[in-house]
């Protein structure tokens, strides 16, 4: 049977179920408009750690027990552990997983690689190759901020195009029944160039790919904006989430009120101090994971199109004054 419908896009016929969300945040994000749909709000953003690294990595381990113990499983009962973060070699994710006792992938899409593990887990168990994977990721502000910029003691000053890294992280545990909200199609990204090397400007970097997935997926699968209640960018933020709606519209589609981007809803940018909104790989996660996920249990939203975005850099290439490739993977939602 060929699942492929169109060029990028994968239908999963089986309907991988999202049986239960796990969502932790800091204590910034806990303080933010969407507080009251996460499940844990730390109080303090090391977590008792000595080092962001290991408060990171921790926030990984709870969420994926968190969900598990949600879904009243065992670590026994999960086939596979799909997960990623920002840092070299995937530091959370491995240092997570090394405490499970799982089979782990682990992932790298940058920012989107809450739908890349997704994405992942759903073909797998349309696959028959698994019957049920956590999908998870996370960021946090203060490890990220000196991988890719400048030490926190430095204390410099951010323009208006930057954004700040969420601290938090997200899990998901896929299965094959029971009424959850399902995933209907996959879409996977194409890497976007556009030549912007502004570390401090990561939605102009990611908005191309954002652009270029959505378009292919509508394309693909014959939709429109308007079949879904909620489209949902990763964490392009205020730049990034105008830039967007500009270019769909020259592909010929107009998103309306039912856009939103993950970056700039989880902060209040103005009381906040955070600028241009969130950004990293636990800003989507703990939206979709908390925001997202609780509305389409509550029935209002009931048609989903989660598209995380990335910004491909790494230390070296920023350093070395290379350009900032983008990526983009969808996910269809429905129930």
């Amino acid at each position: 049977m060929n699942k492929r419908v169109g060029k990028q896009t994968i239908e999963t016929p089986s309907k991988p179920r999202i049986i239960a969300t796990a969502s932790i945040v800091g204590p910034k994000e806990g303080e933010g408009p969407l507080k009251d749909y996460f499940d844990i709000i730390l109080e303090d953003d090391l977590n008792g750690k000595d080092t962001y690294e290991k408060a990171e990595s921790s926030m990984m381990y709870t969420a994926v027990n968190e969900v598990i113990k949600k879904a009243n499983f065992k670590e026994e009962n999960i086939d596979y552990l799909l997960a990623g973060d920002l840092l070299n070699q995937l530091t959370s994710a491995c240092f997570a997983a090394k405490d499970m006792d799982i089979p782990f992938i682990g992932l790298f899409g940058a920012c989107s690689t809450m739908t890349e593990s997704l994405a992942m887990g759903s073909l797998m168990i349309d696959g028959g190759y698994a019957n049920h994977v956590i999908a998870a990721t996370s960021s946090h502000f203060s490890s990220a901020e000196r991988q890719f910029r400048f030490p926190l003691e430095y204390g410099s000053q951010r323009p208006p195009t930057a954004q700040w890294t969420v601290t938090g992280s997200g899990a998901m545990l896929l299965g094959r029944e029971g009424n959850f909200p399902y995933i209907s199609y996959v879409t996977m990204g194409k890497v976007k160039d556009y030549g912007v090397n502004d570390v401090n400007n990561m939605g102009e970097a990611m908005a191309p790919a954002a652009v270029d997935t959505i378009a292919q997926h509508l394309r693909d699968t014959g939709r429109t904006p308007d079949y879904y209640d909620i489209i949902a960018t990763g964490d392009l933020g205020k730049v990034g989430k105008r830039i967007t709606k500009e270019l769909l519209l020259e592909h010929g589609f107009e998103l309306k009120d039912n856009y939103i981007d993950c970056g700039d809803e989880i902060f209040e940018h103005e009381r906040q101090k955070t600028n241009s909104g969130g950004s990293g790989c636990g800003c989507s996660a703990v939206v979709d994971c908390g925001y997202i996920y609780k509305n389409m249990l509550n029935g209002k939203f009931k048609r989903v199109l989660l598209v995380s975005t990335g910004a491909l850099l790494s230390s070296t290439s920023c350093f070395q004054g290379l350009n900032i490739p983008g990526i983009a993977h969808a996910v269809a939602v429905e129930i």
